[in-house]
């Protein structure tokens, strides 16, 4: 087979070409070995399997945290969201009061002026998780509402502070973009820091560009491939509060079917390249936490031309 060799395009941020190789081909059987043994990684192959357990985590912290007398305080993602109903269900079924719990939303979108949308926008986070998780609660287990938050451009200057005043986050969920990103902290922002790592893992909330990649991603899993509907800005927590939670609970369910993933190979990359700037999810090797693949996202990355 002729060689054919070629630079990565300009606009991707990490651009270790050896590096890339060597994630490229970890086998799905190998892809759970991490030389940190707090930093596990795991496969569930069904993928309702996966909401399940996604669900049930959640549920057994809250339940756990009320059975202790404490409060809970929980950093959590948006869309897609088949757990958050599910657990919600949970919750009622097995009348669990989530009065003791502190939720802050990880990020909301925003305008080019970095105008946060609206609850009544179709596309919110936060109209998102009242219309699935929140308000499928019954009224009498539901957290009280000044104890659920949303980051905004009016409260993202102090929306860290906000965590750091109840003790810091207990557990912090989330998932990983196609070019790296946790929450919405995006992979391009590691050129402000270069290899200051330090000075990365003390970085809290903001307003951001998203990189073009989350962009597609976004526009691929919630606007019908509709890129233009999906805004240039968002508001987001920093590594700050993803390192400094107590816990991390990552899901990575990037699977489109038809043995299609977009996110086989950024799985790799974050679990197995080096910890570094430009790729944000990188921090959580560094971390005690839990990295659950679905089994299509685990598959090997393969060249498929169809």
């Amino acid at each position: 087979m002729e060689k054919f060799t070629f630079h990565l395009a300009k606009f991707i941020p990490y651009r270790d070409k050896k590096v890339c190789e060597r994630v490229r081909i970890i086998k799905k059987e190998d892809i759970s070995k991490h030389p940190n043994p707090q930093f596990k990684i795991r496969i569930i192959e069904e993928e309702n399997e996966f909401y399940f357990e996604f669900a049930l985590d959640i549920v057994k912290r809250i339940k756990k945290s009320l059975e202790e007398g404490k409060k809970l305080v929980m950093i959590l993602p948006a869309g897609p969201v088949p757990q958050y109903k599910m657990a919600a269900h949970l919750i009622n079924r097995l009348r669990i009061s989530c009065k003791h719990i502190h939720t802050f939303n990880m990020d909301e979108y925003a305008n080019e002026e970095g105008k946060t949308a609206p609850e009544t926008w179709p596309g919110s986070f936060k109209k998102s998780m009242m219309e699935n998780f929140f308000s499928v609660m019954d009224d009498d287990l539901r957290p009280p509402e000044k104890q659920i938050h949303f980051p905004s451009d009016k409260n993202i200057d102090h929306y860290g502070k906000i965590i750091e005043d109840l003790g810091g986050a207990d557990v912090c969920y989330g998932g990983i973009g196609w070019c790296g990103h946790i929450a919405f902290w995006e992979a391009h922002l590691g050129f402000e820091f270069g290899n200051d790592l330090e000075a990365y893992k003390r970085a809290g909330p903001r307003i951001v560009e998203l990189h073009p990649m989350t962009i597609m991603q976004n526009a691929l899993h919630s606007f019908s491939g509709d890129w233009s509907s999906v805004p240039p800005k968002a508001a987001t927590i920093g590594p700050s509060q993803i390192v400094g939670a107590k816990d991390r609970s990552f899901w990575l369910d990037g699977y489109l079917g038809g043995g299609i993933s977009w996110q086989r190979f950024i799985a790799r990359l974050v679990a197995h390249g080096p910890v570094n700037t430009l790729v944000p999810g990188s921090i959580l090797q560094t971390v005690p936490g839990t990295y659950t693949l679905l089994g299509g996202v685990a598959e090997n990355c393969e060249i498929s031309i169809r």
